[in-house]
């Protein structure tokens, strides 16, 4: 006989004996000897047709056995001293030493009395609550308890003598046995994990599986005990985790409504339901307020997304971002209106209820065998966002507590994520729409210049950014182009920028040359954010680039606060980067803002813009500024077309940052629409320079003008003669509106004041206000300027 069947005779559980072909008894075990009374050496070499009774030995044999390889029943045996024994015994046809065949018989011994500790053992074994096992060198069960009984749905006396993968056609069976194996040839312990379905469950379990050596005395391993526990519920507990850290990591990974609900559906199928639909209420789509209070009555959905491990995901009754309207009583109106997550088990009952709500959903669900669903509530701080539908259809197991735990968890997370995307998407409409407001809606129609626009807010999760430009009008035909970029994105961003183009404004407005401007400009930066920030302010980031264009004299002044430079295009298609100099931003008030001047011919094109036209992640500026003068330098037909090809040359299909664009066309005044007068401080002058003024206003087809320009002349040279310092200079602009200057070397301003009944002067400049349409004071490096136009629309 082989190794393994001599090491099985050495069990001190079963009587075993081992025959040939022939029936020879070739082993005896101690728990044969124990059963019927015969030493090994008594027995060993004689045909165990002697030890059958009640019928020829020959019979019992031939019935047994013949043609079989397995045979078990009840068996009368001789006991040594002539009384008859019955046991159940198990025939096993054996391969022995060189090929021969025989067979191994087992059965079990009667056990004699034993002590209350023995006892104990056995019925702690047998008790064991585990599957608990014992199989013999040559992998065949020896003994087994009530739970591994019960987990292969047989006795312990129909496992005897049978292998693991006999008792269970599973890969993992095998995978076992070759553990035990090793355990026979290592003498060490083995501890597998395996997955399966056992017989009489409907779903798989996972069990750790602890294999360990069985040795005697002497140290030889004559076994192997086989231990089993069902972990399935720590193994579900640690895969909800898992599933739970997953999507932690894949749920919220934009700030985008849509996207969030594909990944909490991509998240949940298969590992939670056959299918998953995201519901989200239409407030969302409108960046409205939430509704207050329980929701009830028919409540109207989006579908924001679905998934189902079937194709296609012909479950769904709607399709993505289609509305649909839910009835009270059905799941997900009753979801809603409790706030809480319920969940059915799909009866023939429930069914007759649901065809008279929703006879199309109800089709669906009888279509596609759905036994079992969960309906969760969307729901962050507060706010009801919608309902998350999951349903198994193709998972036999019905959905339980422990499920409806995990599909709230996921759907918190993901509702949290929606509810970041819902604020963050509210306000960056707040700030897009406060940038429409603060942004000028319509650039004025400028003599001095053709100008044109182009403002794109950022694409990206980052939000709206601070960029903003102006165009302001200023006096003497000229004008102001602005473009600013301040630091930080959203509503503070937009508000800061609000700011401080309105001061810009309220600064241009009192004809601050450009350096100057941006010192103020500077001040009023720094005190913002010390109002903002006890400490003492840091660099803002915020940037500005001012520059003032005068259409007689064609030249342009430009101040810098960390701004990028301006490009200029000439007549001919040249594009140049200006040298401005290049200022602190705005908010440090370390440096002055030195300005530059430079002069424009009729017909070039000033470009203002800021950063994110130029520069990003994967473009350095000055590649940008080289791309940009390219750009500029395309002939166009208009300054429109110019525009957009600089756009469309330049930026990605998603901007990353704000991007704010200002071109400009410079238009010159002529000799023939100034005139310009060098006046003496003599008062008898002034009546000659009306009559000359009066001829100036003839040629130019003014005669309507005549009167009241004669008037306004007249005050202010009086005024300059009187209260100025030489030199005295007037100039008549003709322009949209008839513009008169009256320029002087005195510092001080003139101030309106409405006189008494018996003085004798100080109603020259309220005249001068009445007659006019606009007037003011416009100060100068040596001097200043008083300045009054009148309209020309008439003429």
């Amino acid at each position: 006989m082989s190794s393994a069947v001599n090491e099985a005779l050495d069990t001190v559980y079963l009587a075993t004996a081992a025959m040939d072909a022939h029936g020879v008894v070739t082993g005896w075990s101690e728990g044969a000897q124990q059963l019927l009374g015969y030493r090994p050496e008594e027995i060993v070499g004689r045909a165990v047709t002697e030890l059958w009774a009640g019928e020829t030995a020959a019979e019992a044999v031939g019935r047994c056995l013949a043609g079989r390889s397995r045979w078990s029943g009840r068996v009368v045996l001789c006991h040594r001293d002539g009384h008859r024994v019955e046991a159940e015994a198990l025939a096993h046809r054996v391969v022995a030493d060189g090929g021969a065949t025989g067979w191994l018989l087992v059965s079990a011994v009667a056990r004699e009395p034993r002590s209350p500790e023995a006892d104990a053992a056995v019925r702690a074994f047998a008790q064991a609550p585990c599957v608990l096992a014992v199989f013999g060198t040559d992998l065949r069960l020896v003994r087994a308890n009530a739970e591994m009984e019960a987990a292969a749905a047989l006795t312990e006396d129909r496992m005897r003598g049978m292998r693991l993968v006999e008792l269970l056609s599973h890969p993992e069976s095998e995978k076992t046995e070759e553990g035990m194996r090793r355990v026979l040839e290592s003498g060490e312990r083995q501890v597998l994990e395996a997955y399966l379905r056992v017989p009489g469950e409907s779903r798989e379990h996972a069990w750790t599986i602890s294999l360990a050596p069985l040795k005697d005395r002497t140290g030889r391993v004559y076994g192997v005990c086989f231990a089993a526990y069902d972990t399935t519920r720590r193994h579900q507990a640690q895969g909800r985790l898992l599933l739970l850290n997953e999507a932690g990591k894949r749920i919220g990974s934009t700030l985008d409504i849509a996207h969030v609900a594909h990944e909490l559906a991509d998240v949940a199928v298969p590992r939670v339901a056959d299918f998953v639909g995201v519901d989200l209420l239409t407030f969302l789509d409108r960046g409205e307020e939430p509704p207050s209070g329980p929701l009830s009555g028919p409540i109207t959905m989006r579908r924001a997304a679905h998934r189902s491990v079937l194709p296609g995901t012909p479950e769904a009754v709607v399709d993505v971002g289609a509305l649909d309207t839910h009835p009270e009583s059905s799941p997900s109106g009753e979801c809603l209106a409790e706030g809480r997550a319920i969940l059915y088990r799909v009866t023939d009952g429930l069914m007759v209820r649901w065809d008279a709500l929703d006879p199309v959903r109800a089709a669906r669900i009888r279509e596609y065998g759905i036994h079992s669903e969960l309906v969760v509530p969307m729901r962050a701080r507060g706010v009801t966002l919608g309902v998350v539908f999951f349903a198994r259809h193709r998972t036999p197991v019905p959905f339980d507590e422990d499920d409806l735990l995990l599909a709230e968890e996921i759907t918190a997370r993901a509702a949290v994520c929606v509810d970041n995307a819902r604020r963050y998407e509210r306000e960056r409409m707040t700030a897009r729409a406060l940038q429409r407001n603060l942004l000028p809606r319509r650039l004025p129609d400028l003599a001095a210049m053709e100008v044109t626009s182009r403002y794109l807010p950022s694409e990206t999760w980052a939000g709206v950014g601070g960029d903003w430009f102006d165009v302001i009008p200023l006096s003497g035909a000229r004008a102001a182009l602005v473009v600013g970029d301040t630091a930080g994105r959203g509503v503070q961003a937009s508000a800061t920028m609000g700011r401080l183009r309105s001061a810009i404004r309220t600064l241009a407005d009192i004809d601050l040359p450009p350096g100057e401007l941006l010192t103020h400009l500077d001040d009023l930066v720094t005190r913002l954010v010390a109002e903002d920030d006890p400490e003492p302010p840091g660099v803002t980031g915020a940037t500005c680039l001012y520059a003032v264009y005068d259409p007689v004299s064609r030249h342009c002044t430009l101040a810098s606060a960390g701004h990028p430079p301006p490009v200029v295009v000439t007549p001919d298609g040249a594009a140049d980067i200006l040298d401005v100099p290049n200022g602190p931003p705005l908010g440090l008030g370390t440096l002055p803002f030195e300005a530059v001047e430079t002069e424009l011919s009729g017909g070039s094109v000033l470009a203002l813009y800021t950063d994110g036209l130029v520069q990003g992640r994967d473009r350095a500026i000055d590649e940008g500024l080289g791309a940009l003068c390219e750009a500029l330098a395309q002939p166009g037909p208009s300054l429109d077309a110019l525009g957009d090809t600089v756009l469309r040359t330049l930026l990605p299909a998603r901007p990353e940052d704000d991007v704010a664009l200002l071109l400009a066309r410079a238009r010159a005044l002529g000799p023939d629409r100034v005139a310009t007068w060098e006046i003496p401080p003599e008062p008898a002058v002034v009546s000659r320079v009306r009559r000359e003024v009066t001829a100036q206003l003839m040629d130019w087809g003014l005669e309507n003008l005549v009167l009241t320009t004669e008037l306004v002349v007249s005050e202010l040279v009086t005024n300059a003669i009187r209260y100025g310092h030489p030199p005295i200079r007037l100039r008549l602009i003709r322009d949209r509106a008839l513009i008169c200057e009256v320029r002087d070397a005195s510092s001080t301003a003139p101030h309106l004041r409405r006189a008494r009944a018996l003085d004798e002067g100080g109603r020259g400049l309220f005249l001068v206000a009445q007659l006019v349409q606009r007037w003011g004071t416009r100060p100068e490096v040596h001097g200043k300027t008083i300045w009054a136009e009148q309209d020309l629309s008439d003429d």
